[in-house]
């Protein structure tokens, strides 16, 4: 390849250019890769989850997970970045009405790297309004040895196409 060409990760088109037609039910894409060090977890918990757990290692040695953890709000924003950077786009993401089925399954320790697997259930066009459709997305976050350490499943509202004159 000469360079120019991007990677689409399951989509028939890269992330800046899609819309709602490009969101078809069976495409599955696992996009990241992003390092939590100790530091993050604890700046990240100090302000939001300030539980020993997540703000003290020498106290999290002796509690339930053995060492210090990230919060799972930690892995749920650090999912939504990933989510932003490589499967939603600014043009076409409109709103999304919730989650459903949040699920923290595994700790994420400092060192570990997490990626995000994207598998579209359902995508279909509004009732009410033809210029968006919404789609339901599961998603799961895995650590580096491919473990999921988290999942939910999303719903979004994504513009569609604009039509060219």
């Amino acid at each position: 390849m000469d360079g120019a060409h991007e990677a689409t990760d399951g989509f028939a088109v890269p992330v800046h250019d899609r819309y709602f037609e490009d969101y078809l039910p069976g495409i599955s894409c696992t996009c990241g890769g992003t390092l939590i060090t100790e530091e993050a977890i604890l700046r990240f918990a100090r302000e939001f989850d300030p539980q020993t757990m997540h703000t003290d290692p020498a106290a999290a040695e002796n509690g339930p997970f053995h060492g210090l953890i990230a919060s799972g709000w930690h892995t749920a924003a650090t999912s939504m970045r990933i989510t932003v950077d490589h499967f939603l786009n600014s043009a076409a993401s409109l709103a999304s009405p919730g989650m459903n089925d949040l699920r923290w399954l595994k700790p994420v320790r400092p060192g570990d790297t997490l990626s995000v697997r994207f598998t579209i259930l359902e995508s279909r066009p509004s009732q009410s309004k033809p210029d968006r459709g919404l789609v339901r997305t599961a998603i799961e976050v895995l650590n580096q040895t491919g473990e999921m350490v988290m999942s939910m499943t999303a719903l979004n509202i994504i513009g569609r196409r604009p039509a060219h004159s």
